[in-house]
C-alpha cells in the first residue's frame, strides 16, 4: 500500500490557514463588540430584549 507524504502536510496547511482566518475573524469581532457594545446594549434595554445576552 502506497502512503503519499505530502497529502497530510496539505492537509494540515489548510487546517493551519482556517484557524488563522478563524481567529482573525474572531478578533476583530470582538474589537467591534468593545467600539460598539455599550450602543448595542442600550438598544436592546430600550427593546426590552436586554435580558437575552
Amino acid at each position: 500500500m502506497k502512503t503519499n507524504g505530502s497529502r497530510p502536510l496539505a492537509n494540515w496547511i489548510v487546517m493551519g490557514a482556517a484557524a488563522l482566518v478563524l481567529a482573525a475573524l474572531t478578533g476583530l469581532v470582538f474589537a467591534m463588540w468593545l467600539e460598539n457594545g455599550a450602543d448595542i446594549f442600550l438598544a436592546l434595554a430600550q427593546s426590552g430584549l436586554a435580558w437575552c445576552i
